[in-house]
């Protein structure tokens, strides 16, 4: 751009066609150009920066792809002017300070433009457009800032430990493919045959055996219990015909007996046992309702057994108001818990009958049962049996030891009932 005179002579300055700039001269340095020079070279630069065209910044360092892409994204901001002398500056102001101090321009790139120039990707064709494609630049892809990111992750955590604590979570999947359960083989999706598991098939008839007694059991105390009402709501007429009808169910009855005695804290029969032992052998016996004749196995006493089914070859069979026996013929008559029916008048007096005078009636029922120990007692008076003790101190039983002063004057059945002979029903609870 210059052409240097010899040394020591004066340089002319010429204004060349712009190329590239020339090398320095083998011998070492120049001198410095004129201030007009400098303001034509000046000048000159000015007007190739305005009509050169301006490149893209390149990214800054330390940042990636993905930060150049979101600026690019976003539109421009509109940055304040920069203080300071600029292109328009006037020219007195020293121009090597203002060409030294001015920064490298940032400059924005424009993306629309480069890619209409014929750079980046070609636009999408309309078919594209109308089979759904979408311009990532019409959508631009949503970025979560890093507090986002943690409340979102803060968020799959809680949801996470709720499933767990419902049992629903699920294990995480780390692939598409891990999304498919695991092959199962065929032998492991069938269950176990009977004949593979013998100890499961031992099992299951154990179970089922276990629950088949239990119902049994519901259903025969339920049947129990039925019974158990029947004879304590009936006279004793009716009680012999519903076991004529049901042989089956006073062997029924008796079983649930069984099973409520053994949760007594004593069985009233055996105080009955330890008095007839303490008496002379001698003595004739009539036990009414005797059950299982535990009273006839337990003494040597000569002892008739009457009840409404004969579990026993000793039993005989028959009405408790009409029993076989002959007037005055026994010394013992024991009632125990045998009170049962709405005629108790009539088996009272029949038990009056068959006692020699000055026999003894022993009684036990359950205390809940005596509405009224008195009026009972003075019941028995007016059919002939005078109180020798008695013992109402037990919690579930009382005791009666009667003597039989004179014979009860037989009335007519249901005629003049004694109202004090009236005891409530001993009815069971289903447990």
């Amino acid at each position: 751009m210059f052409e240097e005179a010899p040394w020591g002579g004066e340089a002319t300055a010429e204004l060349e066609v712009p190329g590239p700039r020339a090398e320095a001269s083998p011998s070492g340095g120049r001198p410095p150009p004129s201030p007009a020079a400098r303001r034509r070279l000046l000048a000159t630069l000015r007007r190739l920066q305005s009509s050169a065209p301006r490149p893209p910044s390149p990214p800054s360092p330390g940042r990636g792809s993905s930060a150049s892409d979101s600026e690019a994204e976003q539109p421009p901001e509109r940055k304040r002017p920069r203080k300071g002398p600029q292109a328009g500056s006037p020219p007195g102001a020293p121009q090597s300070q203002q060409q030294q101090r001015l920064p490298a321009r940032k400059e924005e790139p424009a993306p629309r433009a480069d890619k209409a120039a014929g750079g980046g990707d070609p636009e999408p064709s309309s078919k594209q457009r109308s089979a759904g494609a979408k311009d990532p630049e019409e959508e631009p892809r949503q970025r979560l800032t890093r507090r986002q990111w943690k409340n979102r992750q803060k968020n799959k955590r809680r949801q996470n430990r709720f499933k767990a604590g419902l049992g629903l979570e699920e294990p995480p999947v780390a692939s598409a493919a891990a999304e498919e359960p695991p092959a199962v083989p065929a032998a492991a999706e069938e269950p176990p045959s009977s004949q593979e598991d013998p100890a499961g098939q031992e099992l299951l008839s154990e179970r089922a055996a276990s629950l088949r007694l239990r119902m049994e059991e519901r259903l025969e105390s339920a049947r129990f219990r039925f019974i158990n009402q029947q004879l304590y709501t009936s006279s004793s007429q009716q009680a012999v015909q519903l076991f004529q009808d049901d042989p089956e169910a006073l062997a029924v009855y008796h079983r649930g007996f069984a099973r409520q005695v053994a949760q007594w804290p004593e069985n009233p029969v055996q105080r009955f046992v330890r008095y007839l032992r303490q008496r002379p052998a001698s003595l004739v016996v009539a036990d009414f309702g005797c059950g299982d004749c535990m009273l006839a196995r337990s003494v040597r006493n000569k002892v008739h057994c009457f009840d409404l089914v004969a579990l026993d070859p000793r039993v005989i069979v028959c009405d408790m108001a009409q029993v076989p026996l002959d007037d005055e013929s026994v010394d013992v008559a024991v009632f125990c818990l045998a009170l049962m029916g709405t005629n108790l008048q009539e088996i009272l007096e029949e038990a009056n009958r068959v006692l020699r005078v000055g026999g003894t009636l022993l009684v036990a029922e359950v205390a809940s049962r005596f509405p009224d120990v008195r009026a009972f007692v003075a019941a028995l008076a007016r059919l002939g049996f005078r109180l020798l003790r008695k013992d109402v101190t037990g919690s579930h039983f009382f005791t009666f030891e009667l003597r039989k002063a004179e014979a009860a004057k037989r009335k007519g059945r249901g005629e003049g009932a004694l109202p004090g002979l009236a005891l409530r029903p001993c009815l069971y609870k289903r447990r």
